[in-house]
């Protein structure tokens, strides 16, 4: 999906730690390969975002009331 210019949001919470960590890494190097950035919005919650796409503060605002904890 980043790749086709489409935010991803990651949920890690209640997961494994092990395996969180892992995909948080795998996200990193993915975002930094494409040109994208990648920012925890809420704890366990990451906002992946492609280079030519741009996430208001609003929109990230909504992330965190939808249910995310923070």
């Amino acid at each position: 999906l980043l790749k086709a210019s489409t935010p991803v949001i990651m949920n890690l919470q209640g997961g494994d730690r092990d395996l969180a960590r892992r995909l948080i890494d795998f996200a990193s190097g993915l975002c930094y390969a494409l040109g994208g950035s990648m920012e925890r919005v809420a704890t366990s919650v990451y906002l992946l975002t492609p280079t030519d796409v741009e996430v208001s503060a609003e929109d990230k605002r909504r992330l965190e009331e939808r249910g995310y904890s923070s």
